[in-house]
């Protein structure tokens, strides 16, 4: 009887559970939205942005190959990568041409509008119904990053003896962050399951 009732409390919080689940998303949004701004993150989504098949035709050298000092031909953006941490003029020169910072911007506008979308669906079901369809499209592409982005994957540099681990199925760093983005995507379709939920009810209530 102690535990049903338990239980039963704890049911009754789903809703909370809920509103927590968008306000995280809000906070997760907002802060990588804002950080869109600065240049360091601008920089760090070249590598995603130029070999993707939805995005890439929003930089002007995208497609653009040249050859390394290893003479091997490679994309042009791979030349000036900024470390995060560390300004060089000629790189950022680079990516004020590409429209590396210009389209950051607008990504990181429309990345804040939908969190605040999903953040209002704790009051206006139907836009949050809107942010939560939003937020899974958004992840979707995310994720498509682990088939056309080389650099989500550990490569071959070489060492003092060889190593297999490189390449599918090793994450690099900037793998495993893309990963967890099938958790966002998962999220997207709950609230936005909720949200029509919500609506059908009030519309119910008002028929």
């Amino acid at each position: 009887m102690h535990k049903n009732t338990l239980l039963n409390r704890l049911i009754q919080l789903d809703s909370y559970f809920l509103h927590f689940l968008r306000i995280s998303i809000f906070i997760v949004m907002a802060w990588i939205g804002g950080l869109k701004a600065f240049r360091y993150e601008a920089d760090g989504i070249v590598p995603f942005v130029a070999n993707s098949p939805f995005m890439s035709f929003f930089y002007k050298n995208a497609d653009k190959k040249v050859i390394n000092e290893d003479q091997k031909p490679v994309s042009e953006y791979t030349l000036y990568k900024n470390p995060e941490g560390k300004t060089v003029k000629k790189n950022i020169d680079w990516h004020t041409e590409n429209g590396t910072y210009a389209f950051s911007y607008g990504l990181g506008t429309m990345i804040l509008i939908i969190g605040i979308m999903v953040l209002l669906g704790i009051w206006y079901p139907k836009i949050g119904a809107l942010g939560g369809i939003l937020t899974f499209i958004m992840s979707f592409v995310t994720l498509s990053f682990l088939i056309t982005t080389p650099e989500v994957y550990v490569p071959n540099l070489g060492g003092d003896f060889p190593t297999p681990e490189y390449g599918f199925p090793y994450l690099s760093g900037a793998g495993r962050l893309v990963l967890k983005d099938i958790i966002m995507m998962a999220a997207g379709l709950v609230l936005f399951s909720d949200s029509l939920k919500k609506i059908i009810k009030s519309s119910d209530t008002s028929n």
